[in-house]
């Protein structure tokens, strides 16, 4: 009697089952795609941190980043896919955790190799250093899920329960890489030593996974299969080993690695006396002289202080409120210079401030106050009317804190300052000084009289560099003393022409990283 129908159907089942490798238990195959995803997104958080020193954290350099790790997961799951149709899915899931292991642990050597030569390029910097460091990583270990998910479809009536249900782990790993990154491994552990962690975890489980599965391999070069293991193993420890020992001998630009900055204090380079430069991703950020802290060396301190002295003469304590502390060297003017003056610094890298406290030995005093936080918040708890002046210090060259640009934190600054009190606002701008601009007339906008002290060209406009704005609710001295250094003072008649018509910036409408010239492109 010939076979049913039904008995036809599940011998071709036993048949092919018999032909597909064996599936992986649910719970293992669910921690590889959370362990795999997650690697991603640490990686993902981490060469942000580590491509910063170089290419700086702007909105548009982060978005390079992001977007470029984003193709390499596209292409990872369209690759993992394929492979996993065409491969023994087992192997290749082992493969794709060792070689992804692999090419983590060559990020970190990656980087510090080309980022020193496209410093401050950018843009188009941040894309390429991420398509060449963190691209294929992200490609192989994004291929782990979709290779994964075919090991385990044995069982069509049940496969939206089995891919959705991976897809829900993957996620899981993507948000616990996510938030350990930011909340716990940035702040416990170097970028190096991160990235070291993961790529070594990474090859482990591969290992792992390699041995429980009992893989084989086919013979080569002459050598038994029974001998291939062994051999691959070796070759698999001896890399991670040597990749190993690259990332941790890679050597850091960093004297801290805060959550926000590369941090390094350094000698100044020919200064007489006890000079030190605070660097900030590269970028010169304060200079101190331990020796006499009224010695401003940047020229722009030098304005705010001269802006300050102008506006407030004699010798009388001043109240002031410093939104950026760098190496605190205009808080420690004005209390040099100001015998009985009360300094508030706001901010928002306390591990900066630990750096400049350990290399330079100074910190808060009975008269200067630290409060650590981002001064968006930190202002709301800083009294009515309470000071004589705020320096708004919180832009370098390659970092725009947009939300300390826009009309509503102008209010926050007009209620903290007294009746005629000053804020001084130090900016980085070049050519056409489309931000520059934009806050000019966000000042105008608030304040009763508007100065600009800058240096200019042939044509008498602002030339690259740094511009002090100055703004107050009465009329500010016409003429500010600037002994040690050229610079010219922009009235408020010449500011509204030099603005044109700028929009202001607002807490809804502040594209700062595409205002500001330095940033644009590379």
């Amino acid at each position: 009697m010939g076979a049913t129908e039904e008995e036809l159907e599940s011998g071709l089942d036993e048949a092919i089952e018999a032909e597909l490798p064996r599936a992986l238990p649910g719970a293992g195959a669910a921690a590889l795609v959370f362990v795999a995803a997650g690697a991603v997104l640490m990686l993902e958080i981490l060469a942000v941190r580590l491509l910063g020193p170089y290419v700086g954290l702007t909105l548009e350099t982060t978005t390079s980043i992001i977007g470029a790790a984003l193709g390499g997961i596209a292409i990872g799951a369209a690759v993992g896919g394929y492979l996993a149709d065409r491969t023994n899915t087992r192997a290749l899931i082992v493969g794709l955790l060792i070689v992804g292991g692999l090419l983590t642990l060559l990020i970190v050597p990656a980087v510090h190799w080309l980022g020193p030569g496209v410093r401050g390029d950018g843009n188009l910097a941040a894309l390429g250093i991420t398509i060449v460091a963190l691209v294929p990583a992200a490609v192989v270990l994004s291929a782990v899920s979709p290779a994964t998910a075919h090991l385990q479809l044995h069982d069509l009536r049940a496969s939206g329960t089995i891919v959705g249900r991976l897809s829900a782990w993957a996620t899981a790993g993507a948000l616990v890489g996510t938030f350990g990154s930011g909340f716990v491994l940035v702040p416990l552990v170097s970028v190096n030593v991160a990235v070291l962690a993961i790529g070594v975890s990474l090859v482990g489980v591969g290992v792992v996974l390699g041995a429980s599965s009992r893989l084989t391999l086919p013979p080569a070069f002459g050598i038994g299969s029974h001998l291939m293991l062994p051999v691959a193993a070796a070759v698999v420890a001896i890399a991670t080993l040597g990749f190993g020992v690259l990332t941790a001998a890679s050597a850091s630009p960093c004297d801290a690695e805060t959550n926000y900055h590369c941090a390094v204090v350094e000698r100044t380079p020919g200064f007489p006396g006890e000079g030190y430069d605070l660097i900030l991703d590269g970028e010169y950020n304060s200079f101190v002289d331990l020796d006499d802290p009224t010695n401003l060396e940047y020229r722009y301190t030098r304005w705010i202080a001269d802006s300050l002295e102008a506006k407030e003469p004699g010798s009388g304590a001043i109240d002031g409120v410093f939104v950026g502390g760098g190496a605190l060297s205009l808080p420690r003017w004005l209390l040099a210079a100001r015998q009985g003056s009360e300094a508030l610094v706001l901010e928002v890298d306390g591990g900066m401030i630990d750096l400049v406290e350990e290399k330079l030995g100074f910190g808060e005093t009975d008269d200067l106050e630290v409060v650590i936080g981002d001064a968006r918040v930190s202002m709301l708890d800083v009294p009515d009317h309470s000071a004589d002046v705020i320096v708004g210090d919180a832009f370098s060259g390659l970092t725009v804190p947009w939300h300390l640009t826009t009309e509503e934190w102008v209010e926050e600054v007009k209620r903290v300052l007294k009746p005629g009190g000053l804020y001084a606002m130090n900016m980085i701008d070049t050519a056409p000084h489309d931000l520059l601009k934009a806050e000019l007339a966000t000042l105008l906008a608030a304040f009763a009289d508007v100065r600009m002290l800058t240096e200019v060209g042939p044509e008498g406009q602002p030339i690259n560099g740094n511009a002090v704005l100055l703004a107050s609710d009465e009329q500010l001295p016409r003429s500010i003393r600037t002994p040690f250094s050229e610079a010219t003072v922009f009235q408020r008649s010449e500011v509204e022409s030099f603005v044109g018509d700028a929009e202001t910036l607002r807490d809804d409408y502040a594209p700062v990283d595409q205002l500001m010239t330095l940033n644009r492109g590379g």
